[in-house]
């Protein structure tokens, strides 16, 4: 007897109350049900069901089983309609946050494709490079870049993200090009401020170590678009991720600088506030991210 048939059975009977309820449903004997209820207890060595001539009850290790049982089967039927085509109807509200900067960039784009695919799906897109709480806002989801604070919420890496020092080539002409981390305390630096991980200061590795290097910054903007702009006019340097600066560096507009420190990548990452009752409208949407970021062509 297979371990889905006896939690099939045991919430049956559960939901049901009587055991020839739920073998009339599965059109079997009550006997068989019985001895279906009678195998998964001695599997588990517990007592879940109290049986009188009456009425059937649970026992407290029967509810908290009924409550576990109930998910699995219902996350089976949520595995098995991703590859049957036409089974569940994914509709109803999808609450995202992202980076105001790379939201703009590769989240949003990609909204009207999920829309079209999923014609009943009502998305709400917050572009924020504020650290919100999914929990209290109620978001479905998050997207976020960089290292990780501790957190109860789940993550599900998307893709890489590699941080580079870019300056712009009138800048450099001018200023002179930095040949080691601490050489940036001369120079204008363009900070992030307190926002999302730069808030540690500009990491380099030297030596197998990361080094975090805090910059003087005369200016400061929480919008990575105006800080790309500062740097493409001269002002100053910054601390930048590939997927904002790869085309103006492809130009000739930016240069990178001080390559040999840069730090191993860190990721882009989805984050969630419970795994086990994800709606599949919120599974659908991370793996077209997944999907789409995981083409090599697509950051290029």
């Amino acid at each position: 007897m297979g371990r889905f048939t006896q939690l099939e059975s045991f919430v049956a009977v559960a939901s049901l109350g009587t055991l020839s309820a739920a073998a009339r449903q599965a059109n079997i004997a009550p006997a068989m049900m019985g001895r279906r209820i009678d195998a998964l207890e001695e599997r588990l060595g517990v007592k879940l069901v109290i049986r009188s001539t009456r009425k059937l009850s649970l026992t407290p290790e029967g509810h908290i089983f009924l409550e576990e049982a109930q998910r699995i089967l219902k996350d089976l039927a949520d595995t098995e309609s991703l590859i049957t085509e036409g089974k569940v109807k994914i509709s109803g509200p999808l609450r995202i946050t992202a980076p105001a900067g790379f939201g703009r960039k590769h989240v949003a784009p990609l909204i009207p494709v999920f829309c079209q695919q999923y014609p009943d799906i009502h998305i709400s897109l917050d572009l924020t490079d504020r650290v919100v709480d999914l929990v209290e806002e109620q978001y479905d989801c998050a997207i976020r870049i960089g290292d990780l604070e501790n957190s109860q919420l789940i993550a599900i890496r998307l893709a890489e993200n590699h941080r580079v020092v870019v300056a712009s080539p009138e800048y450099l002409k001018k200023h002179g090009t930095p040949q080691h981390p601490d050489e940036l305390q001369h120079h204008e630096c363009l900070s992030f401020g307190k926002q999302g991980n730069q808030h540690k200061g500009w990491l380099f590795k030297e030596n197998n170590q990361i080094i975090a290097i805090k910059p003087k910054a005369r200016l400061s903007c929480s919008d990575g678009s105006v800080l790309l702009e500062w740097t493409l006019s001269g002002i100053g340097l910054s601390w930048r991720s590939m997927w904002e600066v790869r085309s103006e560096i492809e130009k000739g507009r930016l240069v990178t600088i001080l390559d040999e420190y840069n730090t191993p990548p860190n990721g882009i990452y989805a984050m969630l506030p419970d795994r086990k009752h994800l709606p599949q409208r919120t599974r659908s949407f991370i793996e077209l991210l997944k999907n789409t970021y995981a083409q090599k062509k697509y950051w290029k």
